[in-house]
């Protein structure tokens, strides 16, 4: 009856699975990529690789800049009104027509704007031209005093030369380029208005429509993404705006008490330029101090000069950590690089819009891995006493 029971094995040797096969010896073209060269050639060409990409997306966007600019400032303007158009919405206004009302409202201020400055051109023209004529007698009195000698001669033969440069073909070309620049700016602004319309109406539409390849995770970093990149544009903007109200008015009064010609005008183009951080408010306070220069005289010019500096002073000293907040600053190494890299691309317009990205990249990167949460890189990992 023990015939069928299972027999104890002892004292044999149970069967071995057999070992796994050993791995091949590297080659010589694997050892050649594992030493300290090799790993560096990997990584610069990992590295062109990423540059060229980077090169033919900065080359497409260049070649489409009569969409891409339009689009972008309609973005920024986008984030900096959505605030009233929730508004209206919250009161029950509804959608279209608090996209109306915002839009309108925009263009009719913009409107409002240039009439007050061609009026003001166009009044006080004449006076400037009178005004000009003396301020060039009296410049020119102060050059024959100088230590080196400028002669007669030498002054017509400059401004024989400056007419002769407004009469030359290179002019002529000059307005025809011109005229296409205007050409593609009104097509570009009209432009700009229809996608400003739509973002302002259906941006969070578009932009669930856009994460729609996402999910989990990813779905939420890009919600995040959003978020942060509207607040940080909205905020940027409505500050700067506000700083650059401050900027206008106070030099404004100044060039009003001190008599300076054109003061509608020039405060407006204070207004604009200061949206260029670190070279705005310095080109403004020169074509303040140039009309002053010409219109009335040195010391004018000199108080004009004085005026700017401390008006200046005293926005970024008070009104700029207050109104702009830590949040939203950029170290000046970070602008001075964004405004250069803008500038080149995109002239003015890159230069106004570069650093509202610079600083929206910023704050997509400080929400990268969650609400407080910045990406990985990005983190403080040691303490810093620097």
């Amino acid at each position: 009856m023990g015939w069928f029971r299972r027999r104890r094995d002892v004292g044999v040797a149970r069967p071995t699975a057999p070992p796994p096969p050993a791995a091949p010896p590297r080659g010589a073209t694997a050892s050649l990529w594992a030493d300290g060269f090799g790993r560096v050639a990997t990584r610069s060409l990992q590295t062109l690789a990423v540059v060229a990409v980077v090169a033919v997306a900065v080359l497409a966007v260049m070649q489409l800049t009569l969409v891409v600019i339009p689009v972008l400032i309609a973005l920024v303007l986008a984030a900096a009104i959505s605030p009233l158009v929730a508004w209206l919405r919250r009161r029950g206004v509804p959608s279209l027509l608090a996209t109306w009302i915002a839009l309108l409202t925009l263009v009719a201020l913009l409107s409002l704007v240039v009439w007050a400055v061609v009026r003001a051109v166009i009044n006080q023209w004449d006076e400037l031209a009178e005004s000009a004529v003396d301020g060039l007698a009296e410049l020119r009195d102060l050059v024959s005093v100088l230590p080196f000698e400028i002669t007669d001669e030498q002054i017509t033969e400059a401004q024989d030369a400056a007419q002769g440069l407004l009469a030359s073909d290179a002019v002529g070309a000059g307005a025809a380029a011109g005229l296409s620049q205007t050409a593609d700016f009104v097509a570009g602004f009209f432009i700009m208005v229809v996608v400003l319309f739509f973002f302002l109406k259906d941006g969070p539409r578009i932009w669930e429509f856009l994460l729609r390849p996402f999910e989990g995770e990813r779905y939420q970093r890009g919600l995040r993404v959003g978020n942060r990149t509207v607040q940080t544009l909205g905020g940027y903007v409505r500050g700067t705006a506000i700083i650059a109200a401050v900027d206008a008015i106070g030099i404004g009064i100044g060039l009003a008490i001190v008599g300076v010609p054109l003061v509608i005008p020039l405060s407006v183009l204070v207004f604009l330029l200061a949206f260029v951080p670190l070279v705005g408010a310095t080109v403004a306070g020169i074509l303040a101090a140039l009309v002053a220069l010409v219109a009335l005289g040195p010391i004018q010019a000199l108080i004009v000069v004085v005026i700017v500096v401390v008006v200046n002073q005293i926005e970024g000293d008070f009104l700029q950590p207050v109104v702009m907040g830590r949040s939203l600053r950029l170290h000046p190494l970070v602008i001075l690089v964004a405004l250069t890299a803008g500038t080149v691309l995109a002239g003015i317009t890159g230069a106004v819009l570069a650093v509202p990205i610079a600083a929206s990249l910023w704050g997509a990167v400080q929400v990268w891995d969650g609400p407080g949460t910045p990406a990985r890189f990005a983190r403080q990992k040691r303490p810093e006493t620097v």
